[in-house]
Protein backbone atom coordinates (compact mmCIF):
# COMPACT_ATOMS: atom_id res chain seq x y z
CA UNK A 1 0.00 0.00 0.00
CA UNK A 2 1.05 3.64 -0.36
CA UNK A 3 2.77 6.04 2.12
CA UNK A 4 -0.76 8.18 1.81
CA UNK A 5 -2.67 5.07 2.41
CA UNK A 6 -0.62 4.35 5.15
CA UNK A 7 -0.78 7.88 6.32
CA UNK A 8 -4.16 7.73 6.79
CA UNK A 9 -4.89 5.02 8.55
CA UNK A 10 -5.30 2.68 6.29
CA UNK A 11 -3.43 -1.18 6.94
CA UNK A 12 -0.34 -1.00 5.33
CA UNK A 13 -1.01 -5.18 4.51
CA UNK A 14 -4.17 -6.62 3.21
CA UNK A 15 -4.28 -9.24 5.61
CA UNK A 16 -4.89 -9.19 9.21
CA UNK A 17 -5.17 -11.59 12.14
CA UNK A 18 -8.46 -12.69 13.75
CA UNK A 19 -7.41 -11.00 17.24
CA UNK A 20 -5.99 -7.74 15.11
CA UNK A 21 -9.34 -7.88 13.38
CA UNK A 22 -11.36 -7.50 16.44
CA UNK A 23 -9.36 -4.66 18.06
CA UNK A 24 -9.70 -2.66 14.98
CA UNK A 25 -13.74 -3.66 15.11
CA UNK A 26 -14.38 -2.89 18.73
CA UNK A 27 -12.11 0.71 18.06
CA UNK A 28 -14.40 1.72 15.37
CA UNK A 29 -11.29 1.48 13.19
CA UNK A 30 -12.45 -0.93 10.60
CA UNK A 31 -16.03 -1.85 8.82
CA UNK A 32 -15.99 -5.73 9.62
CA UNK A 33 -17.61 -7.15 6.02
CA UNK A 34 -18.86 -10.56 6.09
CA UNK A 35 -19.37 -12.42 2.94
CA UNK A 36 -20.97 -15.88 3.87
CA UNK A 37 -24.38 -16.89 2.59
CA UNK A 38 -27.79 -16.06 4.54
CA UNK A 39 -27.86 -19.71 6.38
CA UNK A 40 -24.10 -19.02 7.39
CA UNK A 41 -24.95 -15.17 8.88
CA UNK A 42 -27.99 -16.21 10.50
CA UNK A 43 -26.59 -18.92 12.73
CA UNK A 44 -24.29 -17.21 14.05
CA UNK A 45 -21.90 -13.79 12.93
CA UNK A 46 -19.45 -10.83 14.71
CA UNK A 47 -22.10 -8.49 16.39
CA UNK A 48 -20.22 -5.46 14.48
CA UNK A 49 -20.20 -6.95 11.09
CA UNK A 50 -21.87 -5.64 7.60
CA UNK A 51 -23.50 -8.55 5.99
CA UNK A 52 -23.83 -8.31 2.26
CA UNK A 53 -23.27 -12.08 0.52
CA UNK A 54 -20.70 -13.08 -2.07
CA UNK A 55 -23.29 -13.17 -4.52
CA UNK A 56 -24.54 -9.93 -3.98
CA UNK A 57 -21.38 -7.68 -3.70
CA UNK A 58 -21.79 -6.92 -6.98
CA UNK A 59 -25.04 -5.08 -7.03
CA UNK A 60 -25.06 -3.72 -3.40
CA UNK A 61 -20.93 -2.50 -3.97
CA UNK A 62 -22.30 1.30 -2.79
CA UNK A 63 -23.31 -0.14 0.54
CA UNK A 64 -19.37 -0.07 0.85
CA UNK A 65 -17.59 3.16 2.61
CA UNK A 66 -14.93 4.12 0.55
CA UNK A 67 -12.88 6.11 3.36
CA UNK A 68 -13.01 3.36 5.95
CA UNK A 69 -10.64 0.30 6.62
CA UNK A 70 -12.58 -2.60 5.25
CA UNK A 71 -12.23 -5.87 7.10
CA UNK A 72 -13.46 -8.85 4.75
CA UNK A 73 -14.48 -12.08 6.68
CA UNK A 74 -15.95 -15.40 5.67
CA UNK A 75 -15.84 -18.60 7.63
CA UNK A 76 -12.10 -19.99 6.74
CA UNK A 77 -10.86 -17.06 4.66
CA UNK A 78 -11.00 -18.27 1.18
CA UNK A 79 -13.86 -16.16 -0.08
CA UNK A 80 -12.91 -12.89 1.86
CA UNK A 81 -9.82 -13.17 0.09
CA UNK A 82 -11.02 -13.75 -3.02
CA UNK A 83 -13.03 -10.17 -2.17
CA UNK A 84 -10.04 -8.49 -0.82
CA UNK A 85 -8.23 -8.40 -3.62
CA UNK A 86 -11.30 -7.77 -5.98
CA UNK A 87 -11.82 -4.69 -3.32
CA UNK A 88 -7.72 -3.76 -3.54
CA UNK A 89 -8.34 -3.69 -7.41
CA UNK A 90 -11.16 -1.54 -7.49
CA UNK A 91 -9.48 1.15 -4.38
CA UNK A 92 -11.05 0.05 -1.26
CA UNK A 93 -8.45 -0.01 1.71
CA UNK A 94 -9.11 -3.56 2.12
CA UNK A 95 -7.53 -6.29 4.28
CA UNK A 96 -8.82 -10.38 4.76
CA UNK A 97 -9.20 -11.64 7.80
CA UNK A 98 -7.07 -14.89 7.76
CA UNK A 99 -8.78 -17.95 9.22
CA UNK A 100 -12.23 -16.17 8.72
CA UNK A 101 -14.45 -16.86 11.76
CA UNK A 102 -13.21 -19.99 12.99
CA UNK A 103 -9.94 -18.03 13.82
CA UNK A 104 -12.57 -15.15 14.72
CA UNK A 105 -13.97 -17.39 17.39
CA UNK A 106 -10.75 -19.20 18.41
CA UNK A 107 -9.60 -15.62 19.14
CA UNK A 108 -11.97 -14.87 21.78
CA UNK A 109 -14.26 -13.14 19.33
CA UNK A 110 -18.23 -13.07 19.82
CA UNK A 111 -20.25 -14.67 17.65
CA UNK A 112 -24.47 -14.24 17.69
CA UNK A 113 -27.23 -14.70 16.12
CA UNK A 114 -29.25 -11.50 15.17
CA UNK A 115 -31.15 -11.58 18.58
CA UNK A 116 -28.34 -11.31 20.46
CA UNK A 117 -28.22 -15.27 21.44
CA UNK A 118 -25.11 -16.86 21.47
CA UNK A 119 -24.95 -18.25 17.53
CA UNK A 120 -22.39 -20.91 15.99
CA UNK A 121 -19.99 -21.22 12.79
CA UNK A 122 -21.34 -23.33 9.87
Amino acid sequence: MSDTAAQSGFLPDDEVSAARAQELTEAGAAWLLDVREPYEWEAGHAPAAHHIPLAELGDRQDELPEDRQLLVICRSGARSRMVTDALNEANYPAANVAGGMGAWQAAGGPVQRDDGTPGAIV
